[in-house]
């Protein structure tokens, strides 16, 4: 497993490198199931007035294709970084629990789910000033089922994907009712 480990407005001390390694240890049981490959941490501090807001750590790991992802705040790095390891720590039970029902259940064609990538703006590019985060998103085809499985693992409101069984890009999103949408797109 790759450890990344990046800082917005901090410099990443080693003490603060080795207090996530110490996080990361009660994690370590889940590692010898799941394949992550990929874990990168994000600890930022913001200037709020909100002082219990103050420091952001982001985990966001990469299993199989699929992107697990823990964010948290807190007074104190430390407090948010055991925030974020326990949302994670739930997230990959989760996807461990998910990958165990679907062994269990009837097989299914398998696909993989995308990639999510994260660059900043190219050379020269300008964005418009409403505009502050742009995402790059890999579209590998998966079935409806699978993009909601995605959508609530990643922990956002709604999910876009190729759906493999009409080729078309579509949105799955959660309605305020609790249950799921989709929205198909049709060219013009």
């Amino acid at each position: 497993m790759e450890l990344l480990v990046t800082g917005k407005n901090l410099d990443v001390t080693p003490r603060d490198r080795d207090y996530i390694e110490k996080k990361l240890a009660t994690l370590q049981r889940h590692f010898k199931s799941l394949p992550i490959l990929v874990l990168q941490i994000v600890l930022a501090e913001e200037k709020t007035k909100a002082v219990e807001k103050r420091f952001i750590v982001e985990f966001t790991a990469n299993v199989r294709d699929t992107l697990l992802r823990a964010e948290e705040r807190g007074p104190d790095l430390h407090v948010a970084i055991d925030r974020a390891a326990e949302v994670m720590d739930r997230q990959i039970e989760r996807f461990h629990g998910r990958r165990q029902a679907k062994r269990h259940s009837a097989p299914t064609g398998a696909t993989a789910a995308p990639e999510l990538v994260e660059p900043g703006p190219s050379d020269g590019e300008e964005l418009p000033s409403r505009v502050v985060k742009v995402k790059r998103h890999i579209l590998k085809p998966m079935s409806v089922d699978e993009a909601v499985d995605q959508m609530e693992l990643l922990g956002h409101d709604f999910f876009v994907f190729l759906n493999c069984d009409t080729d078309e890009l579509n949105v799955v999103y959660r309605r305020r009712a609790g249950d799921y949408g989709i929205i198909e797109s049709q060219v013009a």
